[in-house]
């Protein structure tokens, strides 16, 4: 008897069930993947801001930590004018150098004698203050004062390629005496001094800890002897006895003043420091076509011709200068208006001896505090931003309110005027640094 045979039926899903399956699947994928790129974006925005903070940061404390050293003068920076006693030395408050060379001139030098500044000097003379600090205010076009540092002193002209000057940011230039460097005198190190009290010449004994001598042998050698005193700038024939040159190249011989408090010589090329702060276009891959930002650049006058990147994001830099006037008010200006004084409304006040309180320029040596404010971006376009994310405020454009990129008015700059890219992330950053060094 054959056994009854059993049927096993395959049963699978049907095409409704696959169906509705999938786009179930679909559904949480879909959630899955908008989770992620929503997560990614937000990371990207995150990510972007720390890192803008940070470089925002280390920016404006890079440029307040130059501005607090200008017009620094060895041991002599304090405030007051000087009063020269019976014996010559001047004995109370601060001495601008006194220039005894007739061909002084310094890096990077922006500032021209004669027309609205005083003509060049036919005897010797007090530095002036705007030798000390300079600025320059700019527009989408031009800088006013208009001769900001060119192509020769490291600073390129104003554009949107890469290498240019980013188009209306403002460029700074500031000088002081880098008191660590230069040679002690004492010791074996001795002035010689004539029997009129002129210096015959000086001879230095490098200490260990000083810089070395070798190749400072030029017939045209610039040397300032200070002391906390007074100091004089000066010709020299160069080492080894740097011996002061003739009338033909100094109005007058240096003195070999006496008493002297804590002496030094000092190279004016290598160490009376020019420092000038521009920003410049730069782009992610370095080639044109890459993205654009600004990078705040720093040359100095001490470490070679060229100019050092400090930090990326950086696209627009602006100073306002806070000047003082006679009667003790401080006046917040432009570099413009500090060079005109305010279309000559503002007398400076008293200055070294010899000084006006009307020249152009004059108006650096009541120089009190600087207000400096910096726009950084992101680097990196974020297309995923939204517009309330892409709006900021810029105090010197007058945007007490946030305002889109592309929305800056008739006075402000937009990014695309600047060659860079509308949907980054950007923010302002601000600080007011005392000046602690009296511009004489």
């Amino acid at each position: 008897m054959s056994q009854p045979r059993i049927v096993h039926r395959q049963r699978g899903v049907t095409l409704v069930e696959l169906m509705v399956a999938m786009v179930l699947g679909l559904i949480v994928a879909g959630g899955i993947v908008t989770l992620f790129l929503s997560t990614s974006s937000s990371n990207r925005a995150q990510t972007q801001m720390a890192r803008l903070q940070e470089e925002g940061r280390y920016a404006i404390t890079r440029i307040s930590a130059d501005l607090k050293m200008a017009g620094a003068q060895y041991c002599n920076s304090t405030g007051g004018i000087a009063t020269a006693g019976s014996s010559g030395v001047s004995l109370d408050g601060l001495r601008a150098p006194r220039v005894l060379a007739n061909n002084l001139t310094f890096p990077q030098n922006t500032t021209p004698w004669g027309g609205s500044y005083p003509a060049k000097p036919t005897a010797s003379y007090y530095l002036p203050s705007f030798f000390f600090m300079r600025g320059f205010q700019c527009t989408k076009t031009a800088c006013t004062p208009s001769s900001p540092p060119t192509a020769a002193n490291g600073v390129p002209a104003m554009g949107t390629a890469v290498g240019s000057r980013v188009v209306g940011a403002a460029v700074l230039q500031l000088r002081y005496i880098d008191s660590g460097r230069g040679w002690a005198i004492g010791g074996a190190s001795q002035i010689v001094a004539n029997n009129d009290g002129t210096i015959a010449n000086i001879a230095i004994s490098k200490r260990p800890e000083e810089p070395d001598l070798t190749g400072i042998n030029s017939a045209g050698e610039m040397m300032m002897l200070a002391d906390c005193s007074s100091s004089q700038i000066f010709q020299t024939t160069g080492n080894p006895t740097f011996v002061p040159a003739g009338s033909t190249v100094n109005f007058e011989q240096p003195k070999a003043l006496k008493p002297q408090s804590a002496p030094k010589l000092f190279r004016v090329s290598t160490d009376f420091r020019t420092v000038t702060y521009f920003l410049q276009v730069v782009s992610d891959d370095g080639t044109a076509t890459g993205t654009k930002t600004g990078a705040l650049m720093r040359c100095d006058s001490t470490v070679g011709s060229t100019c050092q990147e400090l930090v990326r994001g950086v696209e627009r830099l602006d100073f306002n200068y806070g000047v003082e006037d006679q009667n003790g008010f401080l006046h917040y200006l432009s570099a413009a208006d500090v060079d005109s004084r305010a279309g000559s409304t503002i007398p400076c006040p008293a200055g070294a001896k010899d000084s006006t309180s009307t020249d152009m320029g004059c108006l650096w040596r009541a120089l009190k505090t600087v207000e400096v404010n910096i726009l950084m971006d992101g680097q990196a376009p974020l297309y995923t931003l939204q517009a309330p994310d892409l709006v900021y405020a810029y105090s010197p454009e007058g945007n007490s309110t946030p305002k889109a990129p592309d929305a800056r008015g008739a006075n402000g700059i937009s990014p695309s005027d600047q060659g860079f890219a509308l949907p980054m992330l950007r923010r302002q950053f601000s600080t007011v640094v005392m000046m602690r060094n009296y511009n004489p």
